[in-house]
């Protein structure tokens, strides 16, 4: 029995009998991308030590693979409706295997970043075409049940990265943090091939090459100018400059797109109020929970005396959550009943009311943490698969690429908006009752540096728990403002789709 694709891109007849498998290929591949957005986190002391690397150095092994991502995901979307999703597929595990073996074995700063650079770009066709696979294979009535395996991988990736990191780091060397990704890539290259069917638009538009080059270097360079802001200042030309050249490529992109008849991103989906809700709602939320916990791994390390390993495993409930969650079908149930407006406004509101927990009721003992991070994880099961089934299910089955381009894209968006945004908050808190003394400090090491007292010491360690405080309520709140804001839109179109 097997699955044939029609000229839509869509699956018709009986359903593959091997979906299933063909979904645990599609996790496997997709697992390797998003745990390599926070493994290298751990390892900057060794490559600092090793690779003779400066800041900058670090900050542009770590920002090269996430920068070239973010860039291509919309190109990435579109070539894999084009020529299709599976070769798409199997190109992206190659690229990010390359990239990986030349990552392991770089002798130089200048090599890694590099190396970094190419497994980005296979990161971005993986990111994409992994949910449109995931489109294709399942019908509506299993579609959310294996959305939601999906993203509880995207989940346990972003918690194990510092986890795993921290793992090979105490038994090997730096580099075997990315050979290690080589047998689970060719263990995904086996398996794709064997067994994920083709599908792609057969419309045999031209690709749209202007297109893809604007997108990508508009996206890059908003994302270069948001992680740059927190280091450089928002108002230095070093920020500026990049920011506002992206705004303006992405302008010239829209305005592109809207005038050729076969564009990358059709214009269109932004007239219909159920993508634009889920869009709101990715780039919110993400926004709200990259923020969250990026400033609680801070709170764990600086704070509470943490090593990074000792940090991953304590934030490891919320991962684990997510997974419990979506694998038994919970949330999937959870959804059906509820519908996509009520399950996302719920999902969100769990999530934010975690992050309140974290951030309003600190305290030494492990109890109050575990109880945010679950709230947390059952929140993200419920929100994040109602979100991108939202996003997937308001554009044609042909564009499905697309539509994984733009989640991905404003995820990345979202996620590092959160990550510089809320460290600001947390920052200008931090900053702002310090000491008198030591009101010069930008940074918690340099205060904790120039302290004369254990007094100051501990002025000090109290304004930076403040600050991580602020952060995380800050964090809820947007997190609630996005899935209120993206509830409200998809609640409205569904209204107006039922009354017409």
């Amino acid at each position: 029995m097997t699955v044939t694709t029609d000229t839509t891109g869509t699956t018709t007849g009986a359903r593959l009998p091997t979906r299933w498998l063909v979904l645990a290929v599609i996790c496997l591949a997709q697992l390797t991308v998003v745990l390599d957005n926070t493994v290298l986190n751990v390892a900057v002391p060794s490559l600092t030590r090793d690779l003779d690397a400066s800041t900058a150095d670090v900050q542009w092994m770590i920002n090269a693979y996430s920068l070239v991502q973010a860039g291509l995901l919309l190109a990435g979307g579109s070539a894999a409706d084009r020529y299709g999703r599976k070769k798409m597929l199997l190109v992206g595990l190659a690229l990010f295997g390359v990239g990986s073996l030349a990552a392991g074995l770089a002798g130089s700063t200048g090599e890694l970043i590099a190396a970094r650079a190419g497994m980005g770009v296979g990161g971005a066709l993986l990111l994409t075409t992994t949910l449109a696979v995931v489109m294709q294979v399942f019908d509506a009535e299993e579609r959310l049940r294996a959305i939601g395996v999906w993203a509880a991988v995207n989940a346990l990736g972003f918690a194990a990265g510092p986890l795993l990191g921290g793992v090979m780091l105490a038994h090997f060397w730096w580099g075997a943090i990315f050979l290690v990704n080589l047998p689970v890539v060719l263990l995904g290259l086996v398996a794709a091939w064997a067994l994920v069917p083709e599908s792609k638009s057969a419309a045999g538009q031209r690709p749209d090459l202007l297109g893809a080059l604007l997108s990508t270097v508009g996206m890059a360079a908003v994302v270069f100018a948001v992680v740059s802001g927190p280091e450089h200042g928002w108002g230095t030309g070093r920020v500026l400059l990049p920011a506002l050249g992206g705004v303006l490529v992405l302008g010239a992109f829209a305005l592109w797109e809207s005038r050729i008849p076969h564009p990358m991103l059709d214009l269109g989906f932004f007239r219909d109020r159920r993508f634009v809700g889920a869009v709101v709602g990715v780039v919110l939320i993400t926004f709200g929970s990259a923020g969250a916990l990026f400033l609680l791994t801070q709170q764990l390390q600086f704070v509470h005396g943490c090593t990074p390993l000792e940090a991953g495993l304590r934030t490891a409930p919320f991962a684990l959550t997510v997974v419990a969650l979506n694998f038994t079908g919970i949330s999937t149930r959870l959804l059906r009943r509820l519908g996509l407006p009520l399950a996302i406004a719920l999902g969100v509101g769990t999530l934010a009311g975690g992050f309140a927990v974290v951030g309003a009721f600190p305290a030494e003992g492990y109890g109050v943490l575990l109880t945010g991070l679950v709230l947390m994880g059952a929140g993200c099961a419920l929100a994040n698969p109602a979100i991108a089934e939202a996003i997937m299910g308001a554009i044609p089955p042909e564009k499905a690429g697309a539509g994984a381009g733009v989640d991905g894209t404003m995820s990345e968006l979202g996620g590092s908006l959160g990550v510089a945004v809320l460290g600001a908050v947390m920052n200008s808190r931090f900053t702002a009752l310090l000491p008198v003394g030591l009101a010069g400090a930008g940074s918690l090491p340099a205060a904790l540096a120039d302290a004369r007292t254990e007094g100051e010491r501990a002025d000090v360690l109290d304004a930076f728990a403040s600050g991580l405080r602020t952060g995380q309520l800050a964090g809820a709140a947007v997190v609630l403002l996005g899935g209120v804001l993206a509830a409200l839109l998809l609640h409205r179109a569904e209204r107006r789709k039922g009354d017409a």
